[in-house]
């Protein structure tokens, strides 16, 4: 009597072992949709060589700008300024300093965030140091821009966009990369 309803219970937890196993491998590609969609770790943001061909706007909008550092990183970073007023359309600059006090070379990458989540599908850069990685020498500093322009078909209910960037120390920087640029900085 209590075979059948054993292999009932067997066969569900089996099934839902196997459901779970797929939802797993479902995981990535939903993510993926899901950022695409809402704009989340900069997926939404186009890139573009530059602003030629798009129309410029009277409408303004405020830019905040962000930097943060992880705590696996012991650079300093921050925006020059806090905040600026642009023109939809119009080609943009922002600029960054990063400084690595520590004694050796340090390399960085940048990940970037546009919020609201819907104005990253307007915001374009043309050129950001978060493309690359960035290795700062010991104790040196480095301003680093970002070229920017807001599509003139921004929604009108986004009155202010910010742009954060948080720097995390690159585990996969080249050794090759990191030995040359110390052998560049020691021959100067």
């Amino acid at each position: 009597m209590n075979a059948p309803s054993h292999r009932k219970l067997v066969r569900k937890l089996v099934l839902l072992a196997v459901g779970m196993f797929g939802f797993g491998f479902a995981m990535w590609p939903l993510y993926n949709v899901f950022c695409d969609l809402t704009g989340l770790g900069g997926r939404g943001v186009k890139v573009m060589e530059n602003a030629g061909g798009v129309e410029q706007s009277d409408r303004q909008v405020k830019i905040r700008f962000d930097a943060t550092v992880n705590s696996g990183l012991s650079w300093v970073f921050e925006a020059k300024e806090k905040s600026t007023v642009v023109s939809l359309g119009k080609m943009s600059e922002a600029f960054y300093l990063a400084m690595n006090p520590e004694n050796e070379a340090v390399a960085g990458r940048a990940i970037y965030n546009v919020t609201p989540p819907e104005a990253s599908l307007y915001f374009v850069k043309t050129e950001c140091f978060c493309f690359t990685e960035q290795i700062l020498q010991a104790n040196e500093t480095r301003e680093m821009p970002v070229y920017y322009f807001i599509q003139p078909d921004l929604p009108d209910y986004i009155k202010e966009i910010t742009l954060s960037y948080t720097f995390y120390r690159d585990e996969n920087a080249s050794t090759m990369a990191m030995a040359g640029a110390s052998e560049k900085q020691q021959a100067q």
